[in-house]
């Protein structure tokens, strides 16, 4: 099987809506200062991205789950890898996710979390697929919503790779 990847979300269109949710984001949390919590390794590319364009005062914090091993589907098994290292207790906290799809991963975490008493605690992803969705959760800054398809690039990976493509692409498989 050859791995086949069409661009769907071209670097300039992502680029630009990074720049709509930070001038969002600026609006809501002017005065305050604001604690980004980024969902490894995905989140990355993103949130590095993102906090380039806001103008409240920033810290950032990552943490890493896993429900994927290498494959294309959720195992179902959510898995903290690595815990945030700051207290979040008192702080504006957003955290960034690359994708939300079944929501299952993104409901752990804000349970998790609102258990260590965030003043505020909101959701910003680069991605929603709410086709897929099972879990309830709120999203209020979302870049793109997107169909169902398995998408790469911009810190997004398929058993590691293409995270480093500069768009988000669609990957297939086709025969040899």
């Amino acid at each position: 099987m050859k791995e086949m990847i069409t661009e769907r979300i071209r670097e300039d269109e992502i680029l630009k809506r990074i720049r709509e949710l930070a001038e969002e984001i600026n609006r809501d949390y002017e005065g305050m200062k604001l604690h980004l919590a980024c969902v490894l390794k995905g989140g990355v590319y993103f949130a590095c991205e993102l906090s380039k364009h806001l103008t409240v005062p920033v810290t950032i914090d990552f943490m890493s789950l896993s429900s994927y091993g290498d494959g294309m589907t959720s195992q179902g098994v959510i898995t903290l890898n690595q815990d945030l290292t700051q207290n979040i207790a008192g702080k504006h906290v957003l955290l960034v996710e690359d994708i939300i799809d079944s929501g299952r991963t993104l409901f752990y975490v804000e349970n998790m979390l609102k258990k260590r008493e965030p003043a505020s605690l909101e959701v910003c992803a680069l991605l929603d697929k709410k086709c897929k969705r099972e879990a309830d959760v709120s999203i209020k800054y979302v870049g793109f919503e997107i169909e169902d398809y398995f998408a790469v690039g911009f810190g997004l990976d398929y058993a590691q790779k293409y995270r480093n493509l500069t768009y988000i692409g669609e990957l297939q498989f086709k025969e040899d």
